[in-house]
């Protein structure tokens, strides 16, 4: 096979129409896929317990560790040039390929220390199990960074709405037929196995690959570089996990880290395919300061118009939203979702600078940025779980809005936009989100005993109105950009 052209369909389209065609097949696809795995996911939680998402989470933090050593950083730095010669496509499967193999010996091997730091046996074979997702790595990342790099999204789309379909179909399966936490280990290497096979014949990009690394130095350093910003990226995100497993019992893990899900589900799951986006499109404008400062704040505008009445509506409706989507064995759920919520403006925030500043090869910025995340947060979580998840949650609270300043101090200069433009793009939405939460605790207080189903039903309404109230008297002008980004229509400056 071939790999797809380093141009879109249509040359002469402007790069702005590719961005919009590109976020609307990334974030549509993502939606789909979204509505499938959490359809699944919410029925598998009503039926495993919270031990087995705990013991699933003390093996996350082995595999995030080494996944972030998988190559997906080699693979940026075939977007991020603007010449690829075939030769370096094959030498990039090659490194994909060794890379990953040595990977998967190497969670066989340290699984059993993992087990003994967890104090849970069955970590061990969980973790060997697990291994095969790096034998499925080098077929994804491959055709994903020609797909990336040639902004054909569409195809991206395609094969991760198959693979959602594979994974919950997996995850339903093994659940109702009594797997446990197999459950959670088998359905996402379905998931891979088919993204990966949709993937590669998407781009066309099964080939021999090349050992001979010669000539591929670049692709080795701007990978390293990307590599270490993951790397702090990892201690700051899976540091939690692995200072709460060695103090709280399976059971509270898992309840911990449902409510970690519920309340990065934003975050993790619809910023990430924005940001490929992204990192696309910078790279396209990287030599222009200007264009891409303009692309961050629009971009920063446009996400947190959604994402501040989401967090902030799942703080005020965590009570009814958890009984009702989950069941009330998962009532200790609540309380940790509704602190974790409040911090999780601030991680999108965080989160955006990165493809920015990587674009205009400036790598080095996401790394210096994780290395103070991963120590602000360490030291929160190390204080906060003495008084278990309640305490871990606190911790999010008071670390990210300093590890937000200091990314933003070192980031901003880098793509070129100011503090004030900044700020202006995130001030409509703050305070409508903040309205519309004082809105809904204010009615929630005034309700009658009601079932959860039916409160949640309510509170959402009274919160959509007020949200959209608010932005239709003060925020017109984001709201029109918006629409406007969505119905291909130039856009003026917000209001």
């Amino acid at each position: 096979m071939t790999s797809p052209s380093n141009h879109t369909d249509n040359p002469s389209e402007s790069l702005e129409n590719q961005v919009r065609r590109a976020v609307l097949w990334r974030s549509g696809s993502q939606i789909l896929a979204q509505v499938v795995q959490w359809g699944a996911t919410f029925l598998v939680i009503r039926i495993l317990d919270p031990r087995d998402y705990g013991l699933y989470a003390m093996t996350g933090v082995v595999l995030v560790f080494l996944n972030m050593l998988n190559g997906y950083g080699l693979a940026s730095g075939l977007i991020q040039r603007d010449d690829v010669t075939p030769q370096q496509t094959r030498q990039l499967f090659g490194m994909l390929i060794a890379l990953n193999g040595v990977l998967a010996v190497l969670q066989v091997a340290v699984a059993p220390l993992a087990a003994a730091y967890y104090r849970q046996p069955e970590v061990t074979q969980l973790l060997r199990v697990q291994a095969l997702i790096y034998l499925i790595t080098p077929f994804a990342a491959l055709p994903y960074a020609l797909l990336s790099r040639a902004m054909e999204f569409r195809r991206q789309a395609t094969a991760n709405i198959a693979a959602s379909f594979a994974g919950a179909a997996a995850a339903l399966g093994g659940a109702l037929a009594g797997l446990g936490v197999w459950t959670l280990v088998w359905a996402p290497i379905a998931l891979y196995a088919v993204r990966a096979v949709m993937l590669t014949w998407g781009a066309r990009s099964l080939m021999w690959p090349s050992f001979d690394f010669r000539g591929a130095g670049h692709l080795a350093r701007y990978g390293g570089v990307m590599a270490a910003g993951q790397f702090f990226w990892f201690l700051q995100s899976q540091a939690d996990v692995f200072i709460g497993g060695r103090w709280f019992d399976p059971h509270q893990l898992g309840i911990y880290t449902t409510a970690l899900f519920l309340a990065q589900i934003f975050v993790s799951k619809f910023v990430p395919p924005l940001n490929e986006v992204a990192f696309s499109a910078y790279a396209r404008m990287q030599h222009d300061e200007g264009a891409v400062a303009r692309a961050f704040v629009r971009s920063v505008r446009i996400i947190m118009l959604v994402a501040m009445p989401f967090y902030l509506g799942l703080a005020a409706t965590a009570e009814p939203l958890v009984l009702t989507a989950l069941d009330a064995k998962w009532i200790e759920v609540a309380p940790v979702v509704r602190l974790i919520a409040l911090a999780m403006p601030f991680m999108t925030l965080q989160v955006l600078y990165s493809p920015a500043c990587d674009a205009r090869g400036r790598p080095g910025i996401g790394a210096r940025n994780g290395a103070f995340g991963a120590v602000a947060l360490a030291i929160a979580f190390l204080i906060g779980v003495r008084w278990g998840p309640v305490g871990l949650a606190w911790s999010w609270v008071a670390a990210y809005p300093i590890y937000l300043a200091v990314s933003t101090w070192r980031s901003l200069p880098v793509i070129g936009a100011r503090v004030r433009d900044l700020a202006d793009a995130i001030a409509p939405s703050a305070i409508a989100a903040i309205g519309m939460a004082v809105a809904v605790m204010l009615i929630d207080r005034s309700l009658p005993p009601l079932q959860p189903p039916v409160r949640l039903a309510v509170l959402v309404g009274v919160g959509v109105a007020t949200y959209g109230a608010w932005l239709a008297l003060f925020a017109r002008g984001t709201v029109r950009e918006l629409i406007a980004v969505v119905r291909k229509r130039p856009v003026a400056a917000a209001a």
